[in-house]
């Protein structure tokens, strides 16, 4: 984790909130935190990036977690790990991150490097309180976060060009005013759009690049790609 992180991870840890009211409150909380001032690395840089997903067992009360690291310049694996834990929140949209991040939490924890940007399977300011799964984990652990989610949430845009790499705005409003909090990336030719946004110490620019350089040659990023598989995989072993 980066030690730059404004807030107590072990103190929010702790003091999980238990129901809506409670975990909304967190959200209004903590989303103040949450910094925008910074262009997040660069698309080549060298380092790691890491892709974060879940998968769950809701019949035996299980969810499992999954972090695959990649060489952020030749997209080849260099590190994973998972971890399984209990469902910790009760299934409410727009409170998803509830559920998941304890056990994401667990999981980056056993990386053997700390990350130079996180990539979830989710969202960051495309939420309606501006925070979502990738704002919390980003405030929580200081690390550079990025949502990629697979739909557009409650969020209108109108379709981007056909080609790789077009995009448009994903748009919502707030208090009388039109904001953009995300936007469709075209990721591959002809095929439909995947919904980028700022999760924390991140641009909406630098996201979007880093998205199309994750995804070479499939609609999802590499990184998503290869979380979903290992977690579905733990799962079913735990």
């Amino acid at each position: 984790m980066d030690n730059t992180s404004p807030v107590s991870l072990d103190d929010e840890l702790r003091n999980w909130p238990a129901d809506e009211a409670e975990a909304r409150a967190v959200q209004d909380r903590l989303r103040r935190h949450v910094r925008l001032d910074e262009p997040g690395p660069p698309p080549d840089f060298e380092g790691t990036v890491v892709g974060v997903d879940v998968a769950y067992d809701d019949g035996r009360d299980v969810v499992a977690a999954a972090a695959v690291a990649l060489d952020a310049r030749t997209l080849e694996i260099v590190d994973e790990a998972t971890a399984v834990g209990r469902i910790s929140f009760p299934y409410v949209p727009g409170l998803l991150a509830f559920r998941e991040i304890p056990t994401v939490i667990d999981a980056l924890a056993g990386l053997a490097r700390t990350p130079g940007l996180v990539v979830c399977d989710g969202y960051g300011r495309a939420h309606p309180r501006r925070f979502g799964l990738a704002s919390h984990l980003g405030v929580l652990t200081g690390l550079p976060t990025i949502g990629v989610a697979k739909n557009p949430f409650t969020f209108r845009y109108d379709a981007p060009g056909d080609g790789r790499g077009a995009t448009s705005p994903l748009l919502d409003d707030l208090d009388g005013t039109t904001e953009e909090v995300g936007r469709a990336l075209r990721t591959q030719q002809g095929v439909k759009p995947v919904f980028v946004s700022v999760g924390h110490r991140t641009g909406l620019d630098g996201a979007c690049a880093h998205t199309l350089r994750l995804a070479p040659q499939y609609r999802l990023p590499e990184t998503t790609r290869a979380a979903d598989a290992l977690c579905r995989r733990a799962l079913a072993a735990s």
